[in-house]
């Protein structure tokens, strides 16, 4: 069937990214909506939603596509908010945009897309889907600076024969001058930062909402009290700010996050990050690989955080549980948080820090 038979629904977030993914596949010949993907959003928050809803009608209008709105509030709430919540109560550390892609994007968006007719959906997403032998892999795209792979770990096979990538063949500077040239009303509008959809949130203040956070002490090495935080839960392993140090001898060196203990309520800093040694080992948790070759793969790369240098590892698979041994020095990770697993630019799988 040529694309003018193919449908395909855009998630418009209001940004140039979706913009000119829309004007890319219209442009291609398919026949495209545009939706805009309505989340829960608590009352405490300033809201941008309908900001954001408008700009995306703008364009959607521009282009000359129908527009519609998806309320996924109820699945944003339970499936993102509460398991946010959630891993901040128990001390870890969670990775809401790896849920929201999951659960949100590429969940409860393609329901709705298919139950409208839709035979693809697409996203503004810096990523790639590559066929080779008739398989769908997912690579990075090929702007580093904005590759978004890293947020798409738990998707299958099967979610890539629906979904599309418009732009990630492309840098960011030249998806903006295209949509200058097309005229999109999105052109100019600056990148969203913070978790998806909510933007940048105030982590102690957000959970605070939520947890009864009580100030504790920050202790050095040694184990020395050198000065104070808002709460060990919502501190992560390798973060080094919100949190106050004093020292006798003035060092101005900053200070990483080490350890923390719930219980007694207290972090411990150094002024060098927590590392793994290449002997240490790493028990995982909820994994996911894109297709069962993927699965196979024992030496991969992997990264902890978005943008980290990639770094060699092992996988080893015992018993049905998976240990990751590091094979050369990498920072120390927290758990509840993402490790995600690269042959190259492929993308072939990931899972969680238990």
């Amino acid at each position: 069937m040529s694309k003018l038979n193919k449908k395909v629904f855009v998630g418009l977030s209001g940004g140039v990214d979706s913009s000119v993914a829309a004007f890319r596949l219209k442009r291609a010949g398919y026949d495209v909506v545009g939706v805009f993907i309505k989340v829960w959003q608590p009352d405490f928050l300033e809201c941008d939603s309908e900001k954001d809803r408008l700009d995306a009608m703008r364009a959607a209008a521009h282009l000359e596509i129908p527009f519609l709105t998806l309320d996924a509030a109820e699945e944003y709430r339970r499936d993102v908010g509460e398991y946010f919540i959630g891993e901040y109560k128990k001390g870890r550390t969670p990775n809401p945009d790896v849920m929201c892609n999951r659960y949100v994007k590429f969940g409860a968006f393609w329901r709705f897309a298919k139950e409208n007719g839709a035979d693809y959906i697409a996203t503004g997403h810096y990523a790639r889907v590559v066929e080779v032998n008739g398989r769908r892999q997912l690579h990075r795209g090929v702007d580093s600076t904005k590759d978004q792979s890293y947020f798409l770990w738990t998707l299958t096979e099967e979610d890539l024969s629906h979904t599309l990538f418009p732009i990630g063949d492309t840098p960011k500077e030249k998806v903006r001058a295209e949509a200058a040239v097309a005229g999109l009303p999105t052109a100019t509008r600056k990148d969203s930062q913070g978790i998806c959809f909510l933007g940048h949130v105030d982590i102690p203040e957000f959970i605070g909402h939520f947890v009864d956070l009580k100030e504790g002490n920050v202790l050095g090495q040694s184990g020395q009290i050198i000065g104070k935080h808002q709460g060990a839960l919502v501190y992560t392993i390798g973060q080094r700010h919100g949190f106050s140090v004093s020292t006798a001898d003035g060092e101005t060196k900053p200070y990483f996050v080490v350890s923390k203990d719930i219980v007694r309520n207290t972090i411990t800093v150094s002024t060098e990050p927590a590392s793994l040694r290449s002997e240490d080992k790493l028990l995982l948790e909820e994994p996911n690989f894109i297709d069962s070759m993927s699965a196979q793969k024992t030496q991969v790369e992997a990264q902890f955080r978005y943008r980290q240098k990639p770094f060699l590892v092992e996988i080893e698979n015992i018993g049905g549980s998976l240990n990751l041994n590091t094979l050369s020095d990498a920072s120390k990770p927290d758990s509840g948080q993402s490790v995600v697993f690269y042959d190259g630019d492929r993308l072939v799988g990931g899972a969680v820090i238990k």
